[in-house]
């Protein structure tokens, strides 16, 4: 975007100056070429001598503004646009820098007005269409940004920027099949746009094409080894997957590149919660516990792995751990019937029965259905001497379980008691 900008610029500094080889026009001449090679510290430096030469030159002004901004010193920026703007206020291009540059900041009402006044000034200013759908977009206008966007491509069908913005706001509509086409015409006007791959890659993703996704952010991260949204994205992709070693691979690529960003790092936390939940499964509680821990460090907040890591404190028979976990557990999310029905069973193995009732009766409450809270009350009940409600309970779990191990267990413990009367 920023290169077609400084086009513009160019083309209108060639019509105020191509009648003269004035001084002012040789150092406008050396800034552009130093602009087009990213030299902006120079490039600037020749401006402000052809300013120096002509301090009545908005078009310099321009130019050095937009060169400040590809600097990040966008309060330079606006100084030089606003000065062009007052020496030269019929230059439409001008008002639609500046509203760059209020976009970049969320200034959308300036930048709307700048727009406007861009196109009032030429109503075939595609790329002012282009910036207004934008600012339409970014306010919840999506009718308004798309009929801009249509109409900047009406005007420039070449102009990669609109369809870019237009693909961005199909893909905000969830219109993926929409956004994908859009997005796969930037690639096709420029193949080097790595940010369109990323967005292309993630309007895959909605729509369960994993594979393209996959492809379109190698491709994004081979062409900037740096974007860590691309490497966000391709961690998430890895995650629906089950590829947990890449995900947090990916995840934690993401972290490096962006520390300030919240997203990655809760990204980062599910994948360890998963990967430890499947080294669970294969009773590998070891390194189970240490990615619950992991997820727990990346987000303190996290109720299912306190849940989990309590469950396989129990596991290891460390109950006081266990109780602390699923207690956290419950703070987070008070209506997550497992946790009480785990911290009820710590509380059981620790000899405090009456709190181990009372959050089975809590699990109950919340799963009426839950048979191991039954099984687990009984036990309980069984152990305070109250047989009776213990064999309602293993009943009840019998009743509702499906599970066979549980059911042949509630049985001998019915029978146990039965025997012993």
């Amino acid at each position: 975007m920023r290169n077609r900008l400084l086009i513009t610029l160019l083309v209108a500094a060639a019509l105020l100056l191509s009648a003269c080889g004035s001084p002012a026009a040789n150092h406008l001449k050396k800034g552009d070429a130093l602009s087009e090679q990213a030299q902006w510290d120079e490039a600037i430096a020749e401006y402000s001598k052809a300013i120096e030469s002509d301090p009545k030159l908005a078009v310099a002004y321009g130019k050095r503004g937009w060169a400040y901004a590809s600097k990040g010193q966008m309060e330079q920026a606006i100084v030089d646009l606003n000065k062009a703007i007052e020496l030269n206020p019929g230059m439409s291009e001008l008002y639609s820098h500046r509203a760059s540059i209020y976009r970049g900041q969320g200034q959308w009402d300036l930048a709307l007005a700048d727009l406007n006044k861009a196109l009032e000034l030429n109503p075939r200013l595609a790329e002012a269409y282009a910036h207004r759908g934008w600012a339409y977009s970014a306010k919840g206008q999506p009718d308004l940004a798309l009929t801009d966007l249509n109409k900047a491509i009406e005007l420039d069908p070449g102009l990669a920027e609109a369809y870019y913005n237009r693909g961005l706001l199909h893909n905000s509509q969830a219109r993926w099949d929409m956004g994908i086409a859009d997005l796969t015409r930037v690639i096709e006007l420029e193949p080097s746009n790595f940010t369109a791959y990323n967005d292309r890659g993630a309007a895959y993703t909605n729509v369960g094409k994993l594979e393209p996704a996959l492809a379109d952010f190698n491709k994004a991260i081979e062409l900037d080894p740096d974007y860590a949204m691309a490497y966000l994205n391709r961690g998430r992709v890895h995650g629906a997957l089950e590829q947990w070693e890449l995900a947090i691979s990916d995840l934690t690529r993401a972290m490096e590149l962006n520390p300030g960003a919240p997203l990655a790092k809760v990204e980062l936390a599910q994948a360890y919660y998963q990967r430890g939940m499947d080294y669970g499964a294969k009773n590998q509680w070891e390194a189970a516990l240490s990615d619950m821990s992991k997820a727990i460090e990346l987000n303190p907040d996290f109720a299912m792995a306190y849940s989990i890591r309590g469950q396989i404190y129990n596991q290891n028979q460390e109950w006081e751990k266990g109780i602390a976990d699923l207690t956290r557990a419950i703070g987070l999310e008070p209506h997550f019937a497992p946790s009480y029905n785990n911290r009820g069973y710590a509380y059981a193995n620790s000899g405090k029965l009456d709190l181990a009732i009372s959050d089975f009766n809590k699990a109950i409450e919340l799963r009426p259905n839950y048979a191991l809270a039954y099984f687990n009350r009984g036990i309980t009940l069984q152990l305070k001497g109250d047989t009776m409600a213990a064999i309602a309970d293993y009943n009840k779990a019998i009743q509702l379980s499906d599970n066979v191990a549980l059911i042949e267990a509630a049985r001998q413990r019915i029978s146990d008691i039965q025997r012993k009367r």
